[in-house]
């Protein structure tokens, strides 16, 4: 078995082709690109714009993080950006390994670094680039140090001060959730274990000195940049009014009952499995596994109680959903209703290569690609490890690194194939063919219609993209500019397809750029 230290390069080996090779996804990332290049060009540091706008949804550390690699490097570069969240993950889960190693054989361990690496929201934080992960490290950070603190496992000063520097950089990475989580588990963990009078141990004057002075002075340098009205969109319009009546992303209550089950796959079955087994039969005993239990409940009791839901608010649950299991699975032995949570993902990994020659043979030739055979081959190899292990060898742990280990060889084999479907994920290809076709033809201006959020492409184009309707292009008024339309929607326009039939035209993806 791989040892657990190797782990980290396992991942980074495995993602690499990824980090190198994949487009920018045009919506949240192209967007926190121009957000820094904005910031870059207008010289603030505190309060930033998205095309003009004031855009006071998220604090500054990670746009920091990102202005400095375009400051190193000149442009915006994919690996730097994705060291971003890639590295705080590797850093939560070596944090996660460790914190439970006194309670938790290696074996169980490294079951347990792979379902959350391999976890489907989680994995996607980690190669996606957004503040999450970073906010989820120093989450657990902070939660890590209280427990320390809690056990008196090391000098009380140094951990209450490194207690309040996480949760400000927490607060700091993502907004209020970052201060509130650890805030409700630690009181309520005081409270169920009988010790909240304890609790000015953690929440005492060093830890509002952290927290006071450190918003103090963010807030200072929000007011000398932006003024009033960003302090108060700051404040009060991304805080108060989205947890109590979203203006966006509002769902009801039960919205992460249904979304942990694709969140957490393809571990979702096993991870509940030993939950609700545990909770019935009382194994969560130590005040290890109580903590997490607290964690993992308050967690998702709050975020659930906040109008704005969206699956990605509950990932600093994550950990706590896996790890919670990990510390339990001491408790289990092999047994078919456990064996069985296992087999449904390896069932579909073994689908995956039929599946796919189906598919592609109904006509989808954007997926007649050798990597993506290859990459479905590797997952079901993977998946019928599983099932041999499980009912073979009734071997859980070893089934769970079949698939885990089988995902990630997967996803390594199926990055190549990212040169070829770029173009269906991002804008990179559709902005330099519409640069091609501008110097070539000497347009100006940039238009587009039916787009996802076309104005991100700036980015690449280095100019304004204005959205346009229907009748502005049949009317003549985006005349002289190169014109973006998703081809889908102009093959059943036959209006606008007859306008545009003879135009210089180009289908990139399942876009088409047009000379206007």
């Amino acid at each position: 078995m791989m040892r657990n230290r190797w782990l980290p390069l396992f991942y980074f080996l495995a993602l690499l082709p990824l980090f190198l090779l994949r487009d920018y996804t045009p919506t949240n990332e192209l967007r926190y690109l121009n957000i820094v290049d904005e910031a870059l060009a207008n010289g603030t540091f505190f309060t930033f714009t998205n095309q003009g706008e004031l855009y006071a949804d998220k604090p500054p550390l990670y746009f920091w993080m990102a202005m400095l690699g375009r400051w190193l490097f000149g442009n915006h570069s994919m690996w730097f950006l994705s060291l971003l969240s890639f590295l705080p993950a590797v850093v939560l889960i070596q944090v996660m390994d460790r914190w439970v190693s006194k309670e938790s054989n290696r074996e169980n361990r490294f079951s347990g670094q792979l379902m959350l690496m391999s976890s489907g929201l989680f994995l996607g934080l980690t190669v996606i680039h957004r503040m999450d992960m970073l906010m989820c490290m120093f989450i657990v950070l902070a939660l890590y140090t209280f427990y320390r603190l809690y056990k008196q496992e090391a000098h009380t000063t140094r951990l209450q001060w490194l207690f309040a520097v996480f949760l400000f950089l927490a607060l700091f990475s993502k907004g209020p959730v970052g201060l509130v989580v650890p805030l409700l588990s630690t009181v309520v963990f005081l409270w169920v274990s009988g010790k909240l009078k304890t609790i000015g141990r953690y929440w005492g004057w060093r830890t509002w000195v952290v927290l006071l002075g450190g918003s103090l002075l963010w807030f200072l340098g929000v007011y000398l940049e932006g003024g009033d009205t960003y302090l108060s969109n700051l404040l009060v319009h991304q805080t108060v009014n989205r947890a109590v009546d979203s203006f966006h992303h509002k769902e009801p209550f039960y919205y992460y009952m249904v979304s942990y089950w694709y969140s957490l796959a393809p571990w979702s079955l096993f991870l509940f499995g030993v939950l609700a087994v545990s909770v019935c039969r009382r194994y969560i005993r130590t005040d290890l596994e109580r903590f997490f239990a607290v964690t993992l409940l308050t967690t998702f009791v709050f975020l659930s109680s906040i109008s704005s839901k969206i699956q990605i608010y509950m990932a600093p649950a994550f950990p706590f959903f896996v790890y919670l299991p990990v510390l339990l699975l001491s408790r289990f032995r092999w047994n078919r209703w456990l064996a069985f949570t296992l087999a449904v993902p390896a069932g579909i990994y073994i689908a995956a290569l039929p599946v796919l020659l189906i598919v592609s043979r109904k006509g989808l030739s954007g997926l007649a690609n050798g990597w993506l055979y290859a990459a479905a081959a590797v997952l079901m190899i993977s998946g019928a490890m599983c099932m041999w292990l499980l009912y073979r060898k009734k071997e859980l742990n070893k089934a769970i690194h079949a698939l885990g280990i089988g995902l990630f060889c997967t996803i390594f084999v199926v990055s190549f194939s990212l040169p070829h479907t770029n173009a269906q994920i991002g804008y990179r290809d559709l902005s330099e063919k519409a640069l091609e076709l501008a110097q070539t033809y000497h347009t100006t201006g940039y238009c587009a219609y039916t787009l996802t959020r076309p104005e991100n492409m700036d980015v690449f184009l280095h100019e304004d993209v204005e959205r346009v309707g229907r009748e502005d292009v049949l009317e003549g008024r985006c005349a002289g500019k190169i014109f973006f339309v998703r081809t889908r929607r102009l093959d059943r326009d036959e209006e606008l397809r007859d306008y545009l039939d003879a135009k210089v035209k180009y289908v990139v993806g399942k876009h088409t750029v047009v000379v206007l």
